[in-house]
C-alpha cells in the first residue's frame, strides 16, 4: 500500500515544486491578450472558466489511454508504476505544459503551424503528417474500444445492443455531430461533468483495491527486480514472455506517462483560456491527474488477481484490457458499481475520440487556411469518418501498435520543438531537451526492432536507438556551448 501512496505523493510534489520552475522558463505573461479575446467567433474561440477548462482538458487527454495502457503495462510488474511516475514528472507533464504554452503564444494554432514558425516548412510538413496520422489512429481506437466495452455488457446480451457494429455506427454518428458543432454546444456543457465522473470512478476503484486487493505491491517487489531480475508474487520476469522492458514498456504505457496525443488537444483549450496564467493548472494539472489514473489501473493489473501474471494474461488473451476493466469493476464495486464503471470507461474514450477528430479538422483547417463555414466543416468531417469506419474492421491490436508508436514519436517531436522555443528565449532548455533525448532513444529502439518497423533483433535495435539518443545529446551539448547569452 505504501508504494502506491509514494507514487501519488511524488506526482503531487512534482506539481507543487517542479511545475513553478518549469513555468518560470516559459515566459508566461498574465497581462498578455489571449487568442480567445482576439479571435472570438463563437465556434472554437470561446471563453471558458479555468476550472471547466481543466476538466475538459483532463477528459480530452484521458480516454482509455491511462486505463488500457497501464493494464497492459502491468504484465511487466511493479516497474510499470515507476515508469508512470517518473515519465509523468520529467516528461509527460512538461510536454503537455509546453504544448499549451506554444499554442496560446501562437494564436491557438495547431502543432504543424507552430513547427513551421520555429523551424521551417519542411518540419511543418513532417509535423502535419505525424499529427494527422496520430489523430486519425486515436479516433479509430476510440471508436473500437468503447464499442467493444458496450457490446460486451451482459445486460445487452441477446439484443441488437450486443452487436459491435451497432455501437460503432452510434459512436460515429455522435462524432459527426460533435465535430461540427460549436464547442459550447456539447463539450463545455457536458464534458466537465464527465471529467468529474472519471475522478469519482478512479477514486472508487483505488479505495476498493487498497482495502481488498490480494497482491498490493511492496518495496520488496522492486528490490527483488533490481537484485535478481524478477518480482515477488507471480511476476517471475520483467515480462514472463521475455518481452524487454526497454523499449516495450515505454511504448505500452504512453498515456499517464507521456503522450503525443495530448499535444494535439492543446489548441482546443488554448483557444478558450482567458489568461496565460491558467496554462499551468489546466495543462500541467490535467497531465498530473492522468498520471494518478494510470497508477490506479496499473495497480489494478498488478494487485487485483490472485493468479498474478498468469490470470491477468489469460483475461487479456480472452478479451483485451476491456475485459480486465469489466472484471476489476465488477469484482471490487459490485454488479451495479461495475456496470456504472464500465459505462464510464466507455464514455471516456468517446469524449477523447470526438476531440481527436475535431483536432484533426482544426489541423487541416490551419494547414490549408480553410474558412470554417458549416459546409466546409461537413466536407472535411464526412470523408474522415467514412474512412475511420472501414479502419474499425482492422485488427485492434495492430491499430494500437501504430497508435503507440506514433504517440511516442509525436511527443518526442514536441519536446524538441519546446527545446527550440526555450533556446530562443535563452532559458533553461534541459527540462525539455533531456526528455527529448530519452524519447528519441526509445522511439528509434522500438522502430528498429518492432514488427511494424525494421524487425531487427532486440540486441541490435536497442544499441542503435541508444546510439541515436547519445548522438542527439552530444549535438545538443555542442549547440548549447555555442549559444550566445540572451539579455534579460
Amino acid at each position: 500500500m505504501i508504494v502506491f501512496f509514494i507514487c501519488i505523493a511524488l506526482l503531487l510534489l512534482g506539481y507543487k515544486f517542479y511545475s513553478p520552475f518549469v513555468e518560470k522558463q516559459a515566459g508566461i505573461d498574465p497581462t498578455a491578450e489571449t487568442p480567445q479575446s482576439r479571435f472570438e467567433e463563437g465556434v472554437d474561440y470561446v471563453a471558458i472558466h479555468p476550472v471547466k477548462a481543466f476538466l475538459i482538458q483532463f477528459l480530452n487527454i484521458a480516454g482509455v489511454g491511462p486505463i488500457f495502457g497501464p493494464i497492459l503495462g502491468a504484465l511487466y510488474g511493479p516497474i510499470a508504476l515507476v515508469w508512470i511516475v517518473l515519465g509523468n514528472i520529467i516528461g509527460g507533464a512538461v510536454h503537455d505544459y509546453f504544448s499549451g504554452v506554444l499554442s496560446i503564444k501562437e494564436d491557438g494554432k495547431s502543432l504543424p503551424e507552430i513547427a513551421g514558425h520555429y523551424f521551417n516548412i519542411f518540419f511543418k510538413g513532417i509535423m502535419l503528417i505525424f499529427t494527422a496520422m496520430l489523430l486519425f489512429f486515436v479516433g479509430v481506437v476510440f471508436i473500437m474500444s468503447p464499442a467493444g466495452l458496450l457490446s460486451n455488457l451482459e445486460v445487452f446480451e441477446g439484443t441488437i445492443l450486443a452487436g459491435n457494429t451497432f455501437w460503432v455506427l452510434v459512436i460515429l454518428g455522435y462524432y459527426f455531430m460533435a465535430t461540427l458543432l460549436p464547442i459550447d454546444k456539447i463539450i463545455t456543457k457536458f464534458y466537465p461533468l464527465f471529467g468529474l465522473l472519471m475522478i469519482v470512478m478512479t477514486v472508487s476503484i483505488a479505495v476498493s483495491l487498497l482495502f481488498n486487493a490480494p497482491h498490493l505491491p511492496v518495496t520488496g517487489d522492486f528490490f527483488a527486480y533490481f537484485q535478481h531480475g524478477h518480482y515477488a508474487h507471480d511476476f517471475l520476469e520483467p515480462n514472463a514472455e521475455g518481452l524487454p522492458v526497454w523499449p516495450l514498456l515505454f511504448m505500452t504505457i504512453t498515456c499517464g506517462a507521456i503522450s503525443g496525443f495530448h499535444s494535439t488537444q492543446a489548441p482546443i483549450m488554448a483557444r478558450c483560456l482567458t489568461n496565460e496564467k491558467y496554462v499551468r493548472p489546466v495543462y500541467y494539472g490535467a497531465m498530473m491527474s492522468e498520471g494518478v489514473v494510470g497508477c490506479v489501473w496499473a495497480l489494478a493489473g498488478i494487485a487485483a488477481f490472485p493468479g498474478g501474471y498468469v490470470e491477468l494474461k489469460s483475461l487479456l488473451d480472452q478479451g483485451g484490457p476491456g475485459l480486465v476493466v469489466n472484471h476489476v469493476a465488477s469484482s471490487y464495486l459490485g454488479v451495479f458499481g461495475g456496470i456504472m464503471a464500465i459505462i464510464a470507461v466507455a464514455v471516456f474514450p468517446i469524449t477523447s475520440g470526438d476531440t481527436a477528430f475535431r483536432s484533426l479538422r482544426l489541423t487541416i483547417v490551419d494547414a490549408f487556411n480553410i474558412p470554417q463555414s458549416m459546409r466546409n466543416r461537413i466536407l472535411l468531417a464526412v470523408p474522415i469518418l467514412v474512412i475511420a469506419y472501414f479502419m474499425t474492421k482492422i485488427d485492434f491490436s495492430l491499430i494500437w501498435r501504430y497508435f503507440a508508436f506514433s504517440n511516442m514519436l509525436l511527443s518526442t517531436s514536441v519536446l524538441w520543438l519546446a527545446t527550440k522555443y526555450l533556446f530562443d528565449r535563452g532559458t533553461f532548455h534541459w527540462i525539455v531537451s533531456i526528455p527529448a533525448v530519452i524519447g528519441t532513444s526509445v522511439t528509434v529502439s522500438y522502430i528498429m526492432s518492432a514488427g511494424i518497423g525494421f524487425g531487427l533483433p532486440h540486441g541490435l535495435g536497442t544499441p542503435i536507438g541508444v546510439g541515436v539518443g547519445a548522438a542527439a545529446l552530444l549535438l545538443l551539448i555542442i549547440v548549447h556551448s555555442k549559444r550566445q547569452p540572451v539579455a534579460a
